[in-house]
């Protein structure tokens, strides 16, 4: 029986420790050759190192194909280059997996400009640049084949990013920047047959250990094959290889948030409650009644009968 993948070629940033090493794992399993991505810095983004070889190791003792890449996304040169590495090593790309990020957490007050630029440097420019990347080289194939090519894009927010989270006013605004920058590529593409959709992960990560009285995660390839733990965030690993799959071609411009056994669609910004003003400019002394009854409901609006 054909995997999932079979043949496909995919770029996965990040991908040197835990959601990123689980998804460039799980897209091994199911046939396609990874381009596995990790400066190998901290979790707040300093130094460098060379994680992402280790699980290129991995995936090729499990008998996968895969090449390492150390490249920072957030360097123009590099992220292009990163992109082209796929065409050099295996002569195409059908997958982009951005998963890289850091953290640098402190309450407004105490941030610092650069705290908040070197965030949304990693989540927000790195994702653009290889997208950006991905794009030019997709929309030339298109052109000069049948009009259509292979593509999928996956980018990667949190619950941050959709809810708020006190301290993380950075990468909140950043994930949040993912998912707009997410729909608005599900629009430029999809005429090319390329699809972009957004996964919510959730789980125990470097990240979110290096908070107070949290334990060292387990990274995805030392957790037993048949053990459920719902604190995996490999989890939404599956989610992330069915949306590159020749399944999910009808599925773009969506937000997925996949953690522990459920996955929830996101259903966006929606227009939850509507109040009209008869064709006439709302008068900002009136608006109280009409925002605490029928905007909020915090107020009751009482008996109203059909005019």
């Amino acid at each position: 029986m054909s995997r999932l993948l079979e043949g496909k070629v995919a770029v996965v940033t990040g991908a040197g420790h835990g959601i990123g090493r689980g998804h460039a794992l799980e897209l091994a399993k199911h046939g396609a050759a990874v381009i596995v991505n990790d400066l190998g810095t901290s979790v707040s983004g300093e130094g460098s190192g060379r994680d992402a070889e280790k699980v290129v190791e991995i995936i090729k003792e499990r008998g996968g194909h895969a090449v390492a890449n150390l490249a920072d996304v957030g360097d123009e040169q590099q992220a292009t280059e990163l992109v082209e590495q796929a065409y050099d090593e295996f002569g195409k790309l059908d997958i982009l997996v951005n998963n890289a990020g850091i953290v640098r957490d402190r309450a407004i007050w105490n941030m610092s400009a650069r705290d908040f630029d070197l965030v949304m440097r990693v989540h927000v420019r790195g994702t653009w640049l290889t997208c950006h990347a991905a794009a030019q080289r997709w929309r030339a194939q298109a052109k000069a084949g049948d009009g259509k090519v292979y593509g999928r894009i996956i980018n990667t927010t949190s619950g941050a990013g959709l809810l708020g989270n006190f301290g993380q006013s950075n990468y909140a605004a950043a994930k949040a920047a993912v998912v707009g920058l997410s729909l608005t590529l599900s629009l430029e593409l999809s005429g090319i047959g390329v699809t972009t959709n957004v996964i919510g992960p959730g789980g125990t990560t470097r990240i979110s250990a290096s908070l107070p009285g949290h334990a060292t995660p387990l990274e995805p390839d030392e957790r037993p094959e048949d053990e459920f733990d719902p604190k995996d965030p490999s989890l939404c690993s599956p989610v992330v290889a069915w949306l590159a799959s020749e399944e999910a071609a009808h599925v773009s411009g969506q937000v997925i948030r996949a953690m522990g056994e459920h996955i929830h669609l996101m259903d966006g910004w929606t227009e939850a409650r509507t109040a009209g003003n008869g064709g006439k400019r709302w008068d900002a002394t009136r608006l109280g009644a009409v925002m605490a009854t029928d905007v909020f409901r915090t107020r009751a609006a009482g008996l109203r009968l059909p005019g």
